[in-house]
């Protein structure tokens, strides 16, 4: 007689359960906390990562001022993935990994870029890497500050204009192709995307002041 074999089928509720059991049972304190925006957590990712970042565009023709462009947008893009459930880090290395890849990445994507191509290759001599202060203040203080206030502020606008600006910023659409996703001519979406940008630099500004 041949042996019979029961497969168990877990209903999508308990499968779902079973996934937020496990989340938050292997996630690390600084994940939850990333994903709160706890202070301490932003200038921990910031302090274990904005060097390295640095470093990596000075010594890639890039600028001071560009490399803070390309580490707020891998900043801003590792925490969403985290407080989406789109990256699930076992540790704090996993973490920082994961930010210094999508710096690089997004670095490699505008050395490729026609944009680039017209500029002359920075001057390799301001590779050195520049150090943080000893009591982590100052500099990366004011920016993890800005960064906090940009998160926060990016959560509160309405979901077409974050689905437009992560489109335009983080996935590095043109507009052309951002218009023909959205159903609209080039104009309008321009037009739309601006606006974003406004209400974006107000829910910033009214942040920043209270």
């Amino acid at each position: 007689m041949k042996k019979q074999y029961l497969t168990a089928v877990i209903p999508s509720n308990m499968a779902k359960a079973a996934t937020v059991l496990y989340q938050n049972t292997f996630t690390s304190p600084l994940v939850e906390a990333i994903k709160v925006n706890e202070e301490w957590a932003l200038r921990t990712l910031y302090k274990d990562n904005y060097e390295k970042v640095e470093t990596l565009i000075l010594r890639n023709s890039g600028t001071k001022e560009e490399a803070k462009d390309i580490f707020q947008e891998a900043f801003i893009a590792a925490w969403r993935n985290i407080k989406d459930n789109k990256f699930l880090p076992e540790n704090n290395s996993a973490i920082n990994g994961y930010l210094y890849t999508i710096a690089k990445n997004k670095w490699m994507d505008y050395l490729r870029s026609p944009e680039y191509k017209k500029k002359v290759a920075f001057n390799s001599s301001i590779a050195e890497p520049v150090h943080l202060p000893a009591d982590g203040k100052g500099d990366s203080e004011e920016f993890n500050k800005k960064l906090s206030v940009a998160m926060e502020a990016f959560e509160k606008l309405g979901e077409a204009c974050k689905n437009l600006l992560i489109k335009f910023y983080f996935e590095k659409k043109s507009m052309k192709e951002i218009a023909e996703e959205l159903q609209m001519d080039a104009s309008s979406a321009r037009n739309k995307k601006y606006r974003c940008m406004q209400v974006l630099r107000e829910l910033a500004f009214e942040k920043d002041v209270e």
